[in-house]
């Protein structure tokens, strides 16, 4: 197992991920909101980045995550915003070492907090979450803008 900061050149690897990811959650993300994105992984002026896990030379996981700053501390957050593995090597560790990356980054960069969200259904993977972080207990609301 390798976790690496994605490249220009991965594209390939990750698209499938990414739309793996839009699938579990059941939407569809527009293919300029995916290329802007993709852009922004590679923008040193952007907060936001990307990881990949590797088994055998082949990429089986992907994390993104975004720095931003808080009125409650110094150091900025940063929110793990998406992580998803391949279903065939789920169980196998991936999911947690892309999460131990994002906590070693963001450690490094100074942040005082990693959070994240995930779907209330989404139960496999809160039994990985409940080993790794704490609940807040905090409920998200919303208004979508456009």
């Amino acid at each position: 197992m390798h976790i690496r900061l994605a490249t220009p050149d991965d594209y390939a690897a990750w698209l499938p991920l990414w739309k793996g990811y839009q699938q579990f959650y059941k939407t569809d993300i527009p293919q300029s909101v995916t290329e802007l994105t993709w852009r922004r992984f590679s923008d040193p002026a952007e907060p936001m980045h990307c990881a990949l896990a590797e088994a055998e030379g082949t990429v089986v996981g992907m994390v993104h995550y975004i720095y931003h700053r808080s009125c409650w501390t110094a150091g900025d957050y940063c929110y793990l915003q998406d992580l998803f593995t391949l279903p065939e090597r789920r169980g196998q560790g991936f999911g947690r070492a892309l999460i131990q990356h994002v906590y070693d980054t963001a450690q490094q960069q100074g942040a005082a907090r990693v959070w994240w969200l995930t779907h209330e259904t989404n139960t496999d993977a809160m039994h990985l979450y409940d080993k790794v972080a704490d609940k807040s207990g905090f409920v998200q609301y919303r208004k979508v803008l456009g």
